[in-house]
């Protein structure tokens, strides 16, 4: 059964996340350092893990599976998560998956070491309307995808 993980610290689209997992009947951990309003529903379960840096990226990590949907805007845990065969999804709706999560760890790489070197970088778009919609059309389609069954390579005994 696909579940969602929702690193909900600064995340935008937590009422999306509830209205698709009502939809398809699916099970979403909120994980946050902090006590936050969730709806009053069973299949809705707010994670408060200590404070700490990483401590709520462990448990999203430590739990999701293969075929769990994790809506984070943090790229060194959609990596730990694509690595273990989770579908990452940023808030602004971009695919995160095993093609896309080299460049951006690269491009974030990058980005850091260029104000560790005092070089003044561009900040993040305003979150808007188009935004939400991409994001509500990729949740949908994760969902989806998530619930069918995955071709796996056929594998031949070696002779």
């Amino acid at each position: 059964m696909t579940r969602i993980f929702v690193d909900s610290g600064a995340c935008p689209v937590k009422n999306e996340v509830y209205r698709v997992a009502s939809r398809y009947n699916l099970h979403v951990f909120i994980v946050s350092n902090r006590m936050i309003m969730v709806p009053d529903s069973p299949p809705i379960e707010r994670i408060v893990v200590d404070a700490g840096p990483d401590v709520a990226d462990d448990w999203i990590a430590e739990r999701v599976s293969d075929g769990d949907i994790v809506i984070t805007a943090d790229i060194p845990l959609a990596a730990r998560c694509v690595e273990k065969g989770a579908y990452v999804l940023e808030p602004k709706g971009r695919i995160l998956d095993g093609d896309a999560i080299g460049m951006a760890l690269a491009v974030r790489n990058l980005m850091t070491d260029l104000r560790s070197a005092g070089v003044m970088t561009p900040g993040g778009s305003v979150f808007g309307k188009a935004d939400r919609s991409r994001f509500l059309s990729a949740l949908d389609t994760l969902v989806i995808k998530a619930q069918k069954p995955r071709l796996r390579p056929l594998t031949f005994p070696s002779e």
